[in-house]
């Protein structure tokens, strides 16, 4: 499920570009029994199956990681993933997401082998791979070289704790609406000023959350004072 996707779009280019080098292991490599099971039930009755620690480490261990590496740990329990969290993961000369499967992983390997556990929401999902995916695409986007344009990012959502301002396009006209006039003056000081307020305004209505965590320059009240 992983490896097919990371060859394509940003992670494809961000491999050609020499920027990322992508390895995947499967711990059903390391079962020893004839139906190559990961999983056994829990302890104490339930149900489910619970991934074993043991084949997770060996899986780790095959990819002879540096003493500093990050391991992730996919994890309702963790910390919710962030734009923060991204930027310090970019850095990083080592990188391994554990995805967890079926009803959960075994306590011993978020409190032994992982060094940091997230999660990408409050919902359930199948397994882990669609997180991983996720926190993978939010950190190869940071790396240098790997954007087209190498400013792209800082005008992203959440870079500083605020949404992004409105996009568009052509046409200039749809169903009736025009793009903002400031857009089309050719007044870059203008543009800037009006896509500014522009994250302010939205950021205050729609994630007020973000909007408590923003550190607002004495020109971004002066926007939001403005009609």
């Amino acid at each position: 499920m992983v490896a097919p996707t990371l060859g394509h779009s940003i992670w494809a280019r961000a491999v050609a570009k020499g920027a990322v080098e992508f390895r995947t292991v499967n711990p059903r490599d390391f079962a020893l029994d004839r139906h190559k099971s990961v999983d056994d039930s829990p302890y104490g009755g339930g149900p489910g199956m619970v991934m074993m620690p043991h084949l997770i480490e060996q899986s780790l261990e095959s990819l002879e990681l540096a003493p500093d590496a990050s391991i992730i740990l996919t994890d309702p329990m963790g910390e919710k993933f962030s734009q923060s969290a991204a930027r310090s993961l970019a850095v990083e000369r080592e990188v391994v997401f554990i995805c967890g499967h079926y009803e959960g992983v075994d306590e011993r390997v978020r409190t032994q082998l992982a060094t940091h556990a997230y999660s990408i929401g409050d919902y359930v999902l199948t397994g882990g791979e669609l997180p991983s995916l996720v926190m993978a695409d939010s950190i190869i986007r940071l790396l240098p070289d790997v954007l087209g344009d190498p400013q792209s990012h800082l005008d992203d959502s959440f870079e500083d704790s605020l949404l992004g301002f409105p996009l568009y396009t052509k046409p200039a006209v749809f169903r009736d609406h025009a793009v903002p006039e400031v857009l089309t003056s050719g007044d870059h000081k203008k543009i800037s000023a009006w896509r500014r307020k522009q994250q302010l305004l939205r950021t205050r209505q729609f994630r007020p959350d973000l909007f408590a965590m923003a550190r607002l320059s004495r020109q971004d009240l002066k926007l939001l004072s403005e009609d």
